[in-house]
């Protein structure tokens, strides 16, 4: 029990800006702790956006787009958009591989980045305005975050890495199938709340499919920025499948 919290306590400190002024062990046991609980941190960021859209009803939506849009950057810290802002300029350039990692590994910023940052975040806040509209399930917020980062996991475990370095090969070695298993655990009860709730999950799968092809395919295996990137795509998708979900559905 005692790891597990302090696996739960790295997790919100590794993937949040959730002040957590705690000194945990890092070992095999926590680690892979704290990967299992990626999913339980997506629930803590999706009940603060259930909160917040629960708070704001009467807002005008535009006003409450843009602080659930805010909300859910501020408790990230940003963190994976700048793995999207890495991948971007990577792609971007059309350079050889080597160029490719090094401009993957650049601190500066460049257009494509920018490009993709600014249409990343302009199509999650007219998806949640439509969703908004369309009065969806409060669950839904709950869940979205929570499917993303379950989804990091699945990418981490069955996608080729491209180097046996890093941050991503060193979770790697913590994660295993069972631990999948163990992560999906607590969000099996939200899918009889949301409508489509297994739906959403086989569209996830569909986009890390795609994306991880994708990525092997650009720089022959992936590493942390992808897997983070993979957390604020899967973001998208899955809002973008909830809303087709709701289309659909009323047509």
């Amino acid at each position: 029990m005692r790891e597990a919290l302090f696996g739960l306590v790295l997790a919100l400190q590794f993937l949040t800006r959730i002040p957590l002024p705690i000194a945990c062990p890092w070992n095999a046991a926590t680690c892979r702790w704290a990967l299992r609980c990626y999913p339980l941190v997506g629930l803590v960021i999706g009940a603060a956006l259930a909160a917040l859209a629960s708070l704001g009803q009467g807002v005008p939506i535009p006003l409450l787009v843009i602080s659930l849009l805010s909300l859910w950057v501020a408790l990230s810290g940003g963190l994976h958009l700048d793995g999207v802002m890495d991948i971007a300029d990577a792609l971007g350039s059309n350079a050889p591989l080597e160029r490719r990692w090094a401009i993957m590994k650049d601190s500066q910023v460049g257009s494509f980045a920018i490009l993709a940052l600014v249409f990343l975040l302009a199509w999650k806040g007219m998806l949640l305005w439509a969703l908004l509209e369309a009065g969806v399930s409060p669950w839904l917020w709950v869940i979205i975050p929570s499917l993303a980062r379950f989804g990091a996991l699945l990418l981490l475990r069955l996608a080729p890495l491209a180097r046996r370095e890093g941050l991503a090969w060193t979770w790697r070695q913590h994660l295993a199938r069972r631990d999948l298993g163990l992560a999906l655990l607590p969000l099996l009860p939200f899918f009889g709340f949301v409508p489509g709730g297994v739906w959403l999950l086989g569209a996830l799968c569909v986009f890390l499919f795609v994306y991880g092809l994708a990525m092997v395919r650009a720089f022959t295996g992936i590493n942390g920025d992808i897997v983070g990137a993979a957390i604020e795509g899967g973001e998208l998708w899955v809002l973008l499948s909830a809303w087709s979900w709701w289309w659909f559905g009323m047509a």
